[in-house]
């Protein structure tokens, strides 16, 4: 009976043991783990404070009733393209580029929107119906963002803003993209080269050739920024989701050195309202985001000539309706009534009905 006992206390002193190792080890790995993470966090707050970061009031932002819960999955955030060097202020400078990042929660795809920037919208009471693109010049990203979440039953509250020229700066760093220049496109492209190499201090050469080859930096956003000829403004945006896709998903297969140096030259260069903790949240997820689609809205359009050209939603109504269900999976949607009478002042300004 001794025995027995003896040799059960033994098993459970054996155990205890055992437990207190684990316990050291167990802590041990945590603490390196803490250690590392400390660190790693240091580093890239170290990154991130390169970024000028704005405080957008939630009063500031306008959203349509209802449309926070009917897009809950989704988190748009849009990305501005600016015609200024400097995005740390907003004066007076209009969005070049108007692409809302559509980001499902649930599957990680990624449908890129761009809005037409002479696009006929409803700019608030301040301005009422005017080009989208003079939003940004008025009063900034807040008024953006309201323009675009009243006219098109979104949910947008956040913003990256960010010079189009530093894209050049970033396709050389990554030794250029992929791109299929058109037999259309290439006199306009090597029109416009030497003022894109001018205006970003950037030295290039003309292309040679159409089809599919290497573009450099230059070349990129010449290929980008072009519409005179090519397609208009329309195809210009269809352009600039093509640069902008293919350098991400180049960015995806780069090695965490180079993607240091590039974060060191593009940081500078960007305005968000997306706080640190919400980028370090979103860094590990972005590899694991699939841009499905990229589209142009308005879907149908028609220009008319008022003080100025303008690009008519035809109407507002259907086009934001398609949206919802293309891009969202609402099936049947129905707009709100803030985008329904928006659109009647359309229609009665312009005449431009289905």
């Amino acid at each position: 009976m001794g025995r027995g006992k003896h040799i059960t206390n033994r098993k459970k002193d054996v155990k205890k043991k055992k437990g207190k190792v684990f316990k050291r080890i167990f802590f041990t790995l945590l603490f390196i783990v803490l250690i590392v993470a400390g660190v790693a966090f240091g580093y890239m707050k170290s990154k991130l404070d390169k970024i000028t970061y704005t405080y957008i009031p939630l009063e500031d932002i306008n959203m349509n009733e209802g449309i926070a819960e009917s897009l809950k999955n989704y988190r748009n955030i849009l990305l501005l393209g600016v015609d200024s060097r400097d995005v740390t202020t907003n004066d007076g400078s209009r969005s070049d580029a108007i692409i809302i990042v559509s980001i499902n929660k649930e599957t990680k795809d990624v449908n890129l929107i761009s809005v037409y920037r002479d696009t006929y919208l409803d700019l608030g009471e301040d301005y009422g119906l005017d080009k989208i693109t003079h939003a940004h010049a008025y009063e900034g990203p807040a008024l953006t963002i309201s323009s675009l979440n009243r006219n098109l039953d979104l949910n947008i509250s956040e913003y990256v803003t960010v010079n189009f020229e530093i894209v050049a700066e970033i396709i050389d760093m990554m030794d250029g993209i992929e791109i299929d220049v058109k037999e259309s496109e290439l006199y306009d492209m090597n029109k416009y080269i030497s003022d894109t190499s001018e205006n970003t201090g950037i030295e290039s050469s003309m292309l040679t050739h159409s089809g599919i080859q290497t573009l450099d930096g230059v070349q990129a956003v010449t290929y980008a920024r072009i519409r005179k000829n090519s397609g208009g403004d329309y195809k210009r945006t269809e352009r600039m989701r093509t640069v902008l896709t293919a350098t991400f998903n180049k960015a995806k297969k780069m090695s965490i050195s180079d993607i240091n140096e590039i974060a060191d030259k593009v940081l500078p260069s960007i305005q968000t309202n997306i706080s640190q903790s919400e980028i370090i949240s979103l860094i590990p997820q972005v590899f694991s985001y699939n841009i499905k689609d990229n589209v142009g809205w308005p879907y149908e359009t028609e220009g008319i000539t008022l003080d100025r050209w303008y690009g008519v939603p035809v109407t507002l109504e259907s086009n934001v309706k398609k949206l919802h269900e293309e891009m969202f999976g609402k099936v049947d949607y129905v707009p709100t009534k803030t985008v329904q009478d928006i659109s009647d002042e359309i229609i009665e300004e312009t005449g431009y009905t289905e």
